[in-house]
């Protein structure tokens, strides 16, 4: 959510410089590493100079930021000073305010560089401006390898520079001064095609292809370059998250067409990193045909051309190449022509090697969402359950699909539990929240005995909902844990029974067994009569006289 108090261009150069000034380097590349997990939860503007945050750490962490003095800032960890916690939430305010966050997570390198601008191509003397002066009258009726080329011209001079943020940004500029007034969807395409362009030149700088067998893009392509990569596609995914105009402007269909060859033979040879980084050439054609083609269409015939044309380039690919790719967007044909056994069977041979980011196979939940197909949705997430086996990934999203797919369709919540239960022990944290939502108070509470868990692992606040609508429930759990305590024969854990003994004898008051519990306790005070440590701890207790 947005916030409500808008930061002034003066006020976030000012911010840009406290940070600066007041975290070292690695703090803030820890801290963009936070921002980029979505550790930063409960984000809110309390006044317009005040955040207060939760950052999930080793611990949940509070921490309250302000904005007129970086220094006045607290957290609840146990760094002394600036930490990387603060600058995630400073990272996360930045997105808020629709800012680039790389400006936050380089700030340092930033602060020294001088304001960029970009001059318009009738501006470039010589040779060179005369080309792209004639260049860029032509650019209304070009295709999009001309825009390409033309794009390539404009950046050309940038060629030499360090491949960080400020390049992708000096590169944006000059690629945006060139261009010339173009109807909404053909400015749209310009764009993109000008993200891609700069895209292309981050991670292949001179213009060779990364390595396929480096382990991770991220890492291989520098800090600052990785920074540079993930702004950029993010400004590619909120452009394409908006529909093109194709109603209005039929005569950009040629563009569009040239717009997915270009893509697929990028996606198709892009490096894959097991799953640490979602592969970009890949993620941008599946948003080009959810976004900017399926809502233009009315019949299969593009999604049934689409598909020959995959398994024509399948044919061009070496026996070595990785695959994931090709599978992905065949599937993603064959959901579009609702065949649905056709696209899941893709997707399962895709998996049979890592290589599939999880954001891929969620991606074909929100248009059956949309759509309201309730029934494909089901369908859907019982088979992508057991393909989401990252650990790296949130299934808190993928819970959220089941519950609307429940709630329209009752009669799918038993396919809910078969497929939450069988991607155990993966969806062990979605799965327990899921039973206490749906109140199946009986198998929450069987499967923390099963695992062994005490209830000194939760809070008060977690084992409300039993006490409330099932106590009965909780009896076996607080007696299991009084004899697993009684048995480590020390004062700390004697003391600990006491506490849980008191918790049952206020559980058997609540469900009008008091005469039970008194023989409970009879039994069990005769029962250990000899561990004067406990029966000290039972009178320091008030549970016997």
């Amino acid at each position: 959510m947005q916030s409500n108090y808008i930061m002034d261009a003066a006020g976030w150069d000012k911010l840009i410089s406290e940070v600066a000034h007041s975290f070292d380097d690695l703090t803030l590349k820890r801290g963009f590493q936070y921002y980029k997990q979505q550790r930063v939860q409960a984000f809110r503007m309390v006044t317009p100079y005040r955040i207060m945050a939760l950052v999930e750490g080793r611990e949940d962490y509070a921490v309250s930021i302000d904005l007129d003095d970086l220094q006045e800032s607290h957290c609840d960890c146990p760094v002394s000073g600036m930490c990387k916690h603060m600058a995630a939430v400073l990272m996360q305010y930045a997105e808020e305010q629709e800012r680039p966050v790389h400006s936050i997570a380089n700030a340092k390198a930033l602060i020294d560089q001088p304001k960029l601008h970009s001059a318009p191509a009738s501006a470039v003397p010589g040779r060179r401006g005369e080309q792209l002066k004639k260049l860029a009258a032509l650019i209304p009726e070009a295709t999009v390898q001309q825009w390409r080329e033309y794009m390539a011209l404009l950046v050309e001079p940038l060629a030499h520079t360090v491949r960080n943020p400020q390049y992708a940004d000096r590169a944006l500029a000059a690629i945006t001064g060139g261009q010339p007034k173009l109807p909404p969807a053909a400015a749209m395409l310009f764009k993109l095609h000008a993200h891609l362009c700069v895209l292309e030149s981050l991670i292949r700088p001179g213009g060779q292809p990364l390595s396929a067998n480096l382990s991770s893009l991220g890492y291989s392509v520098g800090y600052y370059t990785s920074i540079a990569i993930s702004e950029l596609q993010k400004h590619i995914t909120d452009l394409m998250k908006r529909g093109l105009p194709l109603a209005e402007a039929p005569e950009e269909w040629p563009r569009v067409y040239d717009t997915i060859a270009y893509l697929r033979s990028e996606m198709l040879t892009e490096a894959r990193d097991r799953a640490r980084e979602q592969p970009y050439f890949s993620a941008c054609y599946s948003l080009l045909w959810i976004n900017w083609i399926t809502p233009n269409l009315s019949g299969p015939e593009l999604y049934t051309k689409e598909l020959k044309e995959l398994q024509q380039a399948g044919e061009g690919l070496s026996a070595a190449a990785p695959r994931h790719a090709l599978l992905l967007a065949e599937s993603r044909m064959y959901a579009l022509l609702h065949e649905d056994a056709a696209a899941i069977e893709k997707l399962h041979t895709a998996s049979e090697r890592p290589g599939l980011h999880p954001e891929e196979l969620m991606s074909f939940l929100p248009p059956l969402a949309e759509a309201g197909q309730w029934r494909r949705l089901a369908l859907w997430l019982a088979a992508l359950g057991p393909l989401l086996n990252s650990r790296m990934y949130n299934l808190l999203d993928y819970a959220g699909y089941w519950d609307e797919a429940v709630r329209r369709l009752p009669e799918a919540e038993p396919q809910m539990w078969d497929t939450l239960s069988g991607m155990l022990p993966l969806s062990r944290e979605i799965y327990e929240v899921q039973l206490l939502a749906y109140g199946k108070w009986q198998e929450w509470m069987d499967m923390q005995i099963s695992s062994g868990h005490q209830p000194s692992d939760f809070r008060v606040s977690d084992l409300q909902p039993i006490e409330k609508n099932a106590p009965e429930l909780l009896l076996p759990f607080y007696h299991q844990a009084v004899e697993r305590f009684v048995l480590e024969k020390n004062r700390h854990s004697y003391k600990a029974a006491v506490k849980l003994l008191k918790r049952l004898a206020k559980l058997y008051k609540k469900l009008k067994r008091e005469a039970r519990w008194e023989v409970f306790l009879d039994g069990f005070t005769d029962r250990h009569s000899r561990l004067r440590a406990l029966q000290e701890e039972l009178r320091k207790g008030k549970l016997i006289p």
